[in-house]
């Protein structure tokens, strides 16, 4: 939780996302109304029904004709972030600004293709112009935070996340990124504090992982194995498909010396990333340790291969708010 990854980058694109459907694909304040049989019309409903390969088709086709059209360069520059295309998408912004300047809606597309480029720098750049205009705009405060952090950026982080806390309260995601800045910040009260709070907040019926992760993960690394475990176990119970969750369950159990345990764990984790090599060398020194020789110089081999191709991956740990217990 400590490392900026391309696996950051994924989490933040799931992030702006959920934030951004509600306003992004939807035709700009500042606009012109467009005719029901315009083609962007047209554009707009395949982008509400998923459809972004097909808007893309039938917003290139509009700038045939009306290539001076912001709205149809800043629409495109949108459906091309959905398909994870950032320099297509930055250069559609390019050629809208150049007619008009985008509004803060269209910005967060910009800023949201630096963070897909890992260009934390430009995604802090425009994020901070945004919340200067509408600074009661919580969602980018939210993801302000989120780049400050994988700036290393933690005390300002930290200021994002608590502006986005007074305008929303008990918003668990921005207290338990508030957590992570502590922890950074070696501030492992606080972060243990924050992590607590965002379970709290979400009562008897949770639905995010994540701050049970981090609190088990931090207790972990206290040796506080029993809390750690209780956490885990709730996070595990919330995301099953979660490898990173097992990686960290797998070490609660070592620590406690229930190796069968720790086993079945990271075998559950090596199984669903199996590209991690870190994963794999976690479980030969576990196997070596239950005196699995076999098993354990299969696991170093794998793990080997992976290294010296360059295909290994860290452990995912994917972004699954909304999730149900299993």
């Amino acid at each position: 939780m400590r490392s900026i990854t391309t696996q950051t980058v994924a989490l933040l694109f799931s992030v702006i996302v959920s934030c951004s459907e509600a306003g992004l694909g939807q035709q700009s304040s500042n606009s012109v109304a467009i005719p029901p049989a315009d083609p962007l019309a047209e554009a707009r409903r395949l982008i509400n029904a998923g459809q972004f390969e097909k808007s893309e088709e039938s917003i290139h086709t509009y700038l045939r004709d009306h290539g001076n059209s912001a709205d149809a360069h800043f629409l495109l520059g949108y459906v091309l972030f959905h398909e994870k295309k950032a320099k297509e998408s930055l250069a559609e912004f390019t050629a809208g600004a150049a007619i008009r300047r985008p509004d803060t809606t269209e910005l967060k597309t910009v800023a949201a293709d630096y963070v897909l480029l890992g260009d934390f720098s430009d995604a802090d750049k425009w994020y901070s112009e945004i919340t200067s205009e509408k600074p009661d705009d919580v969602d980018t405060w939210y993801l302000l935070g989120r780049t400050k952090y994988n700036e290393g950026r933690y005390d300002e982080a930290a200021s994002s996340f608590q502006r986005a806390l007074v305008l929303r309260p008990q918003y668990v995601e921005a207290e338990n990124n508030l957590g992570l800045c502590w922890h950074e910040l070696n501030d492992l009260d606080r972060a243990k504090a924050a992590f607590q709070t965002a379970i709290d907040w979400q009562g008897k019926t949770p639905t995010d992982s994540q701050p049970y992760l981090n609190l088990g993960t931090l207790l972990v690394d206290q040796s506080d194995f029993n809390a750690a475990l209780a956490n885990l176990s709730e996070a595990v119970a919330l995301s099953p498909e979660n490898p990173k969750i097992h990686e960290e369950l797998a070490g609660a159990y070592d620590g406690q010396n229930n190796l069968p345990k720790a086993q079945a764990e990271l075998e559950r984790a090596v199984g669903l990333a199996p590209n991690s090599s870190s994963l794999h060398f976690k479980l030969a020194n576990l196997y070596r340790k239950e005196g699995m020789r076999d098993k354990a110089r299969q696991e170093f081999e794998v793990c080997a291969k992976l290294n010296s191709t360059h295909s290994s991956t860290e452990t995912p740990n994917p972004f699954l708010p909304g999730s149900t217990k299993q």
